[in-house]
């Protein structure tokens, strides 16, 4: 089975002659997802077609964008291929330091690729990397623990509810929190979180002469808003919880409900991995009632080519591999139609063996809600939902995102720390020239 899929990836990808290739090893950072994970696990498919090795550097997320990043600003050379996402894609790639990705073969078929998520790996129309999965963020929640507290999730659910739902199915004797949440420090952890809960409260990072937000009520409100409901409803130590550690919390039935990736759901019902397998259930990310936006992402974990690479043809040819239809459809005859990377292609949402798995319209609702172009209630200067499209947004976020993972740990009030992120975010920009 594994050989016929290599064989047919070998096909579409017109490889080089194996002779000419079998000196190749090419180097990749990726992120510590189960859906990285699991590809690396089916890596041999590709050196067995090609003769190209790889060697792979798995890192924590936080970990990853330092690695990356410096390494693509320093032109260090340590990376053939590395995971990056919608942040920076158009920033580097603008900046030279991506290889385009032109010219990718007729049987990969670049159109089928969602358009939000080539949209927001491109820049000026080009495309500079290759989603392996796409995603917006939605509530997962346990089905049994809602109908116990007597009340019914509804598709899409505000945060008063949510706040509510939370309390209700709270039970610390039996150590099942209400809600789990990101509050890891970090810009692509807890800091992408709480930017699309202030989001859906009405606030924004820059008014349209980038003048910092953080001394308007609207941050006040959602940020005292999500420290009461998980001092109440949270786990302990939630101030250090990322993406991973919230997984696990609820596959362990360890949590109500859990507002996140939504690439997660193939994990949370897979009952190898999972002992709420069966009892999940899915929503719209919620608003704050009466305002017209949910809390709800747009992103995508893609691989890009450093510019300066020696490799550049073996690492296109592993692009075309693991981002193609046909990876999709060997992980599905492996592992089940539920595992396969989601949000990135547009057939895989019209296949007939994807349509039935319970996540997967839940899935896409929340992708194509999602509009980085017009990410919040008042204007914003800024292109972005979770993020701000500029290149100092993640060292100024990045600090923020400390400052407010230090009111999570009972360190400081969220007035101090609103302070503290109006101050730091207002000379860091003015510094920067805006």
């Amino acid at each position: 089975m594994y050989l016929k899929n290599a064989l047919r990836a070998a096909t579409a990808l017109t490889l080089v002659t194996t002779a000419a290739a079998h000196a190749e090893t090419i180097t990749i950072a990726t992120v510590n997802n189960g859906d990285m994970i699991r590809m690396q696990g089916y890596t041999d498919n590709f050196t067995e077609a090609t003769g190209i090795d790889v060697e792979w550097v798995t890192l924590e997320e936080n970990v990853l964008r330092q690695r990356v990043t410096t390494d693509i600003t320093t032109k260090g050379g340590q990376f053939d291929i590395m995971t990056i996402g919608m942040y920076e894609t158009p920033i580097w790639g603008a900046n030279g330091w991506l290889v385009p990705l032109d010219g990718l073969s007729e049987e990969y078929d670049v159109g089928d690729l969602l358009p939000a998520m080539a949209g927001g790996l491109s820049h000026e129309g080009t495309l500079y990397a290759a989603p392996f999965y796409g995603e917006s963020s939605m509530i997962m929640y346990r089905t049994d623990l809602m109908e116990k507290a007597g009340m019914e999730m509804p598709e899409a659910p505000t945060w008063q509810f949510i706040r509510e739902a939370a309390a209700a199915m709270t039970d610390r004797d039996n150590d099942i929190n209400g809600i789990c949440l990101r509050g890891k420090a970090g810009w692509g952890e807890g800091g992408a979180f709480i930017t699309v809960t202030a989001n859906s409260f009405g606030a924004r990072w820059f008014d349209e002469d980038w003048k910092p937000q953080f001394d308007q009520p609207e941050w006040k409100d959602a940020l005292t808003f999500f420290v009461d409901m998980m001092n109440e409803s949270g786990p302990a130590g939630y101030a250090t919880n990322g993406f991973n550690e919230n997984l696990s919390l609820f596959q362990q039935g360890k949590c109500g409900m859990w507002i996140d990736a939504t690439v997660a759901a193939s994990f949370v019902t897979n009952p190898d991995d999972s002992t709420v397998a069966d009892k999940v259930g899915f929503a719209l990310a919620p608003n704050s009632e009466g305002i017209d936006k949910r809390a709800n992402w747009l992103w995508a974990w893609a691989l890009a080519i450093p510019a300066g690479t020696q490799k550049e043809d073996a690492a296109k040819q592993f692009i075309e591999w693991a981002t193609s239809k046909d990876y999709i459809e060997l992980v599905a005859e492996n592992e089940g139609w539920a595992n396969v990377p989601p949000g990135a292609r547009s057939s895989l949402y019209e296949n007939a063996n994807y349509k039935d798995i319970p996540f997967a319209q839940m899935t896409l609702k929340s992708i194509l809600a999602a509009d980085p172009q017009n990410c919040c209630v008042k204007p914003t200067p800024y292109t972005g939902i979770q993020f701000v499209a500029i290149p100092e947004f993640a060292g100024i976020a990045t600090q923020v995102s400390q400052e407010f993972s230090a009111v999570y740990a009972g360190q400081q009030t969220v007035e101090e720390a609103l302070e503290k992120a109006q101050a730091f975010t207002a000379e860091e920009m003015e510094a920067a020239g805006y």
